[in-house]
């Protein structure tokens, strides 16, 4: 007994960078339907205020392109008639946290014009807009682009085509499930793929400009279509794909 109360008190922490950090949040995704009290689903093409969410996106957000299978949140893409669907969740107003670790455990769609993110936007977003709220990309893949792994940042001094990236290969990136984390600090923040460092971003020079990330940021998760950066043209016939969540947790 003493034994399984140890691992159960042990399984509450991680260790990364040699600090000690508490979960202070998990979404397991073992119930059934999406929870309201932490999630918000964003719905629409964008419009009419950000239509094609300023990347020239292609999918419809809807309510009904996921579903829960085997612990996991599993969003669907699909190509219905003339439309591209899919589902977007963010957890803006509900959770927002400010430094730690907050990682995903995932496995990846494959096909031309697929687009997962799990990122996290700055949560006074409606107050100072994007990209002075900052923006933190924890895992961008795109299919047209495959076995790479994209991490970035985006500033007020940096955006849109930013220099604050990088572009990382792992030949079997699409296979099995693989973690993606950051680890922030009012210092840095650290990319993780598995177990691997892929990216630090530390700028010299911290201003609201070039280092947004001191207040709390709000999680994000969807799988867009085309688009700008996943785009612009879509495998149709690699549809359905599918977008598997095992989950999301926050350490401090």
């Amino acid at each position: 007994m003493k034994k399984i109360i140890v691992l159960i008190l042990i399984s509450g922490f991680c260790y990364a960078q040699g600090v000690k950090r508490k979960l202070v949040w998990e979404e397991d995704f073992n119930k059934k339907e999406v929870n309201e009290k932490n999630w918000n689903f964003e719905l629409g093409d964008g419009c009419p205020d950000l239509c094609g969410y300023g990347n020239n996106e292609r999918q419809i957000y809807t309510r009904t392109n996921h579903e829960f299978k085997d612990g996991n949140l599993v969003i669907e893409a699909r190509k219905e008639g003339n439309k591209y669907t899919s589902t977007k969740i963010t957890t803006k107003g509900k959770k927002e946290f400010k430094y730690g670790r907050i990682e995903a455990r995932a496995k990846l769609p494959v096909g031309h014009g697929l687009w997962p993110a799990f990122w996290m936007l700055g949560a006074n977003i409606d107050e100072v807009k994007w990209p002075k709220t900052g923006e933190i990309d924890i895992l961008e893949y795109i299919g047209r682009d495959p076995h790479m792994v994209y991490t970035t940042l985006h500033t007020q001094d940096s955006h849109g085509n930013t220099i604050n990236t990088k572009r990382t290969a792992f030949p079997d990136i699409e296979e099995g499930y693989h973690v993606f984390a950051i680890e922030w600090t009012k210092e840095k923040i650290d990319f993780y793929v598995d177990k691997s460092v892929v990216y630090t971003f530390n700028p010299e020079v911290k201003t609201e400009d070039t280092w947004p990330f001191d207040k709390p940021f709000y999680i994000v998760l969807n799988l867009a279509i085309g688009g700008n950066f996943g785009g612009p043209e879509v495998d149709d016939k690699a549809l359905p794909q599918k977008f598997y969540i095992d989950y999301v947790r926050v350490y401090q």
